[in-house]
């Protein structure tokens, strides 16, 4: 019997590590692709700015790099909070959003310190942001899809908020949220409640039929 409990709790961890192992060689593969976008988008943009210049056209070589100015600043920039953990967590998950399609909106201003283990985080805002992508993957083609990340400090407190669009049947039961869509968003949403539980801070969830919120704060 106990044999039997056994295996079915080992199998079920492997199916796990299974799973997180694809989605992470998946986030890698995106972010590796995002790249050599950028760099065929940058030879393409120095062939452009030869020619104007090989012919003289210093005026139209002027514009194409005001255009090109205005199109770059609109371009997030790769998020840098100092915490190396996090840095590569947010931009594998932004580079995943943004092959999706998905428009993605960060902010980040760290304090100096936090109470928070590295670890928690990352697991706490990984699972937000999976929840996140989920719930704008099951938007309609041609419906707008986007992803807003706001992490800084609020009345002395860390604070976090994921914003998404969505379209996945939400329901709340005893001040719950569960999902009828996927197990795994159920299983994110314990994951997190469990982290702010343990450091005594405080999460928040609203939604409408469009827009998905979670809110944290957790003691500095």
């Amino acid at each position: 019997m106990f044999s039997g409990i056994y295996k079915f709790f080992a199998d079920k961890k492997l199916g796990s590590q299974r799973a997180l192992t694809e989605k992470h060689y998946e986030e890698v593969q995106n972010m590796y692709q995002q790249m050599r976008t950028w760099r065929h988008d940058y030879k393409n943009h120095l062939q452009v700015m030869k020619a104007y210049l090989d012919m003289g056209e210093y005026e139209e070589l002027s514009d194409y790099i005001l255009e090109l100015d205005r199109e770059l600043t609109r371009i997030d920039k790769v998020i840098e909070t100092g915490k190396l953990t996090l840095d590569a967590l947010l931009n594998s998950k932004i580079a995943t959003a943004r092959a999706k399609q998905i428009e993605v909106n960060v902010k980040v201003v760290l304090p100096p310190e936090l109470s928070v283990a590295d670890y928690d985080l990352c697991v706490l805002l990984g699972n937000l942001l999976d929840n996140a992508i989920e719930g704008c993957d099951s938007q309609k083609e041609g419906e707008r899809r986007f992803l807003r990340i706001y992490i800084g400090v609020l009345r002395e407190q860390l604070y976090l908020t994921v914003t998404n669009s969505h379209n996945v049947p939400v329901k709340r039961e005893g001040g719950r949220y569960h999902s009828t869509k996927a197990s795994d968003r159920g299983l994110g949403m314990m994951s997190i409640d469990s982290i702010v539980s343990r450091y005594h801070g405080y999460v928040n969830r609203k939604n409408d039929e469009s827009v998905f919120v979670t809110e944290v704060l957790l003691p500095m």
